[in-house]
């Protein structure tokens, strides 16, 4: 396949999506209002031009200065001062309007018969919402669907001839790879099939929040907010929400007295886990998260540690022909090259921790939710904090993905840096074995019905979201139910 098939104009990649460690939490207004966005076309160095010549990792030379236990009992009892807004003092948190917490700054306009391509350089623009609104055309106020991050991935997917369609869909995909390697302009109008988009969910932004979090814990990531007029005035996602209640939860007791309360207590969070080995291709997480409705997976080691994680969002990464070898390397190389491109832009190197423990408090998983902007945490067993407290409960089954066969090989000739052992990197030592996962419609579930709400059941959003999927590579999770094999 031709690389250059693959290829997207230069990108603005100053946003990542690993997060420095959780913050202070401050008001809300820095992140709930952020400034317009204009959609520009820039150059970009690729991959190769920014990898030459750097400087070796500060990791190889830098000493610990806590201990172990130290950083664990940190992790589990972090800083939590705050300064709440005076805006949303003294207010019952479901009297504060939907409308109160989003901007039109961060609604992005594409048409139907926008080119992929624009589209993407649009959405890697929108680091607010991550989102872009698609319309018939300009002279259109009404969204008819969207365009995001995991539309971006099912899209390349089917470029580089990876995807693994239904039987009705076979000729679509093909005739879509075909258009792209011959480098024809392809609008969003002839891919719509590719994504299987769920239902536009909207609500009113007079409308209080009691209505938002319930929609939320109901399993509902996403909504448009509209005025009377039906005309959309904002984006609210289950981040931007959870995000509200962290930095003011202090103004809502009911909300803010859940925080210090560890995870095995509070009851949230699942057994059921779709999580993918290190050493397998990058192209079986992006296919795991496309069909299987999925916005991030795990990824570990063959101890079964969390040593990582990919998201739908870091397919951003991808959008140059550079990036086309990495497709076929492992998913710890991608990793790596995530953090190795951050801290070109950041000047510093750094590993983000996305796992917490059955007795991590609920407020330090939601600030590490936040900080990192993760749709969920990875739950890893943990010696008791204390030798009066049990163990670390045993657990029901956890899917795991298999690695492929030793016959697979990866890309050669391929410029980026040798990646050690997964065993070798540091996460693996401070995480542990995954044993569950926290998402944000958990938690949002857990504040709806700790407030006296009834949202429906998330699992039935969650069969809705992978029936829209393919279910071609179900088998193969099946077969690992049992067993938690992961094979070689």
């Amino acid at each position: 396949m031709d690389p250059n098939a693959f290829y997207f104009r230069g990108r603005d990649s100053k946003e990542a999506s690993i997060s420095p460690p959780p913050p202070q939490r401050t008001g809300s207004a820095s992140s709930l209002h952020k400034s317009g966005h204009v959609i520009a076309h820039s150059h970009r160095s690729s991959f190769a031009e920014n990898l030459r010549g750097l400087p070796p990792s500060p990791r190889n030379q830098r000493h610990p200065s806590f201990t172990q236990s130290a950083i664990q009992e940190l992790l589990n009892h972090p800083p939590a001062s705050r300064q709440h807004n005076p805006r949303f003092a003294g207010r019952d948190w479901r009297d504060i309007a939907i409308g109160e917490l989003v901007s039109k700054d961060e609604v992005t306009w594409v048409e139907m018969d926008t080119s992929v391509e624009d589209a993407t350089m649009a959405l890697l623009k929108n680091t607010s919402s991550n989102v872009v609104i698609v319309r018939e055309d300009a002279s259109s106020s009404n969204p008819v669907s969207t365009f995001d991050y995991n539309d971006l991935n099912a899209y390349i997917l089917t470029v580089v001839g990876l995807a693994h369609p239904s039987e009705d869909l076979v000729e679509l995909y093909d005739t879509v790879a075909k258009r792209a390697q011959a480098r024809v302009s392809i609008p969003l109008r002839d891919v719509q099939p590719i994504f299987r988009k769920e239902s536009l969910v909207t609500l009113e932004g007079d409308e209080d929040l009691a209505k938002a979090i319930e929609v939320f814990g109901s399993g509902v990531h996403r909504a448009l907010v509209t005025n009377r007029d039906g005309e959309v005035i904002g984006i609210l996602s289950q981040l931007k929400l959870i995000e509200f209640f962290w930095n003011e939860g202090i103004n809502f007791r009911v909300i803010d007295d859940l925080y210090p309360r560890l995870l095995r207590d509070v009851g949230v969070g699942s057994q059921q886990i779709i999580a993918i080995n290190a050493d397998s291709p990058l192209t079986e997480a992006l296919n795991l998260m496309n069909q299987e409705g999925l916005s991030s997976v795990a990824v570990v080691d063959n101890g079964l540690n969390v040593v990582g994680n990919i998201s739908s969002a870091d397919v951003k990464h991808l959008t140059n022909a550079a990036s086309f070898p990495l497709l076929q390397n492992s998913c710890m190389h991608f990793i790596s090259v995530i953090l190795t491109e951050q801290g070109v832009e950041k000047g510093k190197d750094s590993f983000p921790v996305f796992h917490v423990n059955p007795y991590s408090t609920l407020a330090h998983t939601v600030a590490k939710l936040v900080a990192t902007h993760s749709h969920r945490m990875w739950i890893v067993e943990s010696a008791s904090p204390s030798p009066s407290a049990p163990g670390t409960p045993s657990l029901g089954p956890t899917v795991f993905v298999p690695t492929p066969s030793s016959s697979q090989t990866s890309l050669t000739g391929s410029h980026f840096p040798t990646v050690p052992p997964a065993s070798t990197l540091p996460g693996s030592h401070l995480s542990g074995r995954l044993i569950g996962v926290v998402t944000l419609t958990d938690i949002l579930n857990l504040f709806a019905r700790s407030t006296g709400l009834n949202p429906s059941d998330p699992s039935e959003q969650r069969a809705r979201r992978r029936r829209s999927s393919s279910s071609s590579i179900r088998p193969s999770i099946e077969s690992t139910r049992a067993s938690l094999d992961i094979r070689r």
